[in-house]
């Protein structure tokens, strides 16, 4: 996919999606921001949830890189494609950053 194809396909999908996918093509790999990060650049600083949301539901993975954001406290959060949250967490190692696992979720390790 290049960029034009995706101007075209995602004008069909709500305004809120499509803002939160165009920041997400701003994080350089290798960086990651978090879903308040992305909802306040997004227009909407209350909308984490919804930045989630329009995550999950975001078909345009890997050009849009939704696996780069995580959540304010240094947790992976989550992941809807293939393989999960396991798929996230080797997208971002291959990236350079990296987790480790405490308390049963995965937090970001600060270089």
């Amino acid at each position: 996919m290049d960029r034009k194809e995706y101007e075209i396909a995602s004008a069909e999908y709500p305004p809120f999606f499509k803002r939160v996918w165009d920041e997400c093509l701003k994080i350089p790999a290798g960086e990651t921001r978090s879903y308040l990060q992305i909802a306040t650049a997004a227009g909407s600083p209350r909308g984490a949830r919804a930045v989630a949301m329009a995550l999950k539901n975001n078909p345009f993975a890997p050009y849009v890189p939704c696996h780069r954001v995580i959540c304010s406290d240094g947790s992976a959060g989550g992941y809807s494609g293939p393989g999960g949250i396991e798929t996230k967490l080797k997208l971002l190692n291959s990236e350079g950053v990296f987790f480790r696992k405490r308390n049963g979720r995965f937090f970001k390790i600060d270089s």
